[in-house]
């Protein structure tokens, strides 16, 4: 159930209005980087997650995602708002002037239609979690480059508010995926195939024009990892002897979502008896808060 107090979460002042200013400031509206993309992804991921706890936290940030849409929103009208009436500032988007009225739309900051494709659910709680946290340090940076476009104080507070907040987010879905007490690439209920995982492909070689050549860090030469060459330079190549799937060999937890597939080996039954478990448990011990 959503409940609107008309209190902005963060108070939007604005000194001069600023109508390009404006215009950029929709990419946190109806961009792919946006709130309201914040909001859909975590709520639906809420809406799929089995795990009662994780559950709460992306609705949790899912609906505070849905108060900072409130509050970008009401900083770009403010900034667009000289688009009503004046013919220059009219001028800096036709289509958020004669379409929209000077005001806000559901689109970004070059006119492209919001859209569900910007959503990254795939209905595993780990795979989500990893996506979030990118989400998160994506919105960050484009607050942050938003900050560098404006002299305007009110705007600048603004700004830093939900541009801290990204990062808030980001420790707490951090901390909600180590909290599965997983290995840190361990995804799904397969393991990958023992040595393959454990080589990296030196696929660009040579030397360009301006001097970049190979290099060698921990991407490729730690961690586990050792540096495979091609055979066309005279390499062995990847293993690619032939290896079964195994159901059931990668570590899971049980917050984990139930595996998706006919031939799980019983996995997915396992885990979906677990959440079912929970859920009677929960219930059992259910009080109703306001």
């Amino acid at each position: 159930m959503y409940h609107h107090v008309k209190k902005l979460m963060f108070t939007v002042e604005v000194g001069e209005a600023d109508p390009q200013f404006g215009k950029m400031l929709l990419e946190q509206f109806g961009g792919a980087n946006g709130e309201l993309a914040a909001a859909m992804q975590y709520s639906v991921q809420g809406i799929n997650c089995e795990d009662p706890a994780r559950k709460d936290l992306l609705m949790d940030i899912g609906t505070e995602e849905l108060s900072h849409l409130e509050v970008i929103g009401t900083l770009a009208r403010m900034h667009l708002k000289p688009m009503k009436t004046n013919r220059e500032a009219a001028e800096v988007d036709p289509l958020i002037t004669i379409a929209g009225g000077g005001g806000v739309n559901l689109f970004d900051s070059i006119g492209n239609a919001w859209t569900a494709t910007y959503l990254k659910i795939t209905g595993d709680l780990a795979v989500d979690l990893h996506s979030n946290i990118a989400a998160e340090a994506r919105a960050k940076i484009v607050y942050e480059r938003l900050i560098g476009f404006t002299q305007d104080r009110g705007s600048k507070e603004a700004l830093q508010f939900l541009m801290s907040r990204e990062v808030t987010h980001m420790r707490a879905f951090t901390a909600a995926l180590e909290s599965m007490n997983k290995p840190q690439f361990a995804v799904g209920i397969i393991a990958p195939t023992p040595t393959l995982v454990d080589e990296f492909f030196n696929a660009s070689t040579g030397e360009s024009q301006y001097g970049e050549t190979d290099f060698n860090g921990p991407w490729n030469e730690g961690h586990g990892m050792h540096k495979v060459e091609s055979e066309i330079k005279g390499g062995k190549g990847l293993d690619t002897q032939p290896y079964m799937p195994k159901p059931g060999t990668e570590v899971t937890s049980p917050a984990d979502s139930t595996p998706v597939g006919q031939y799980t080996d019983g996995i997915s039954e396992k885990q979906a008896k677990l959440h079912e478990q929970q859920k009677a448990k929960m219930k059992e011990d259910a009080h109703v808060v306001v």
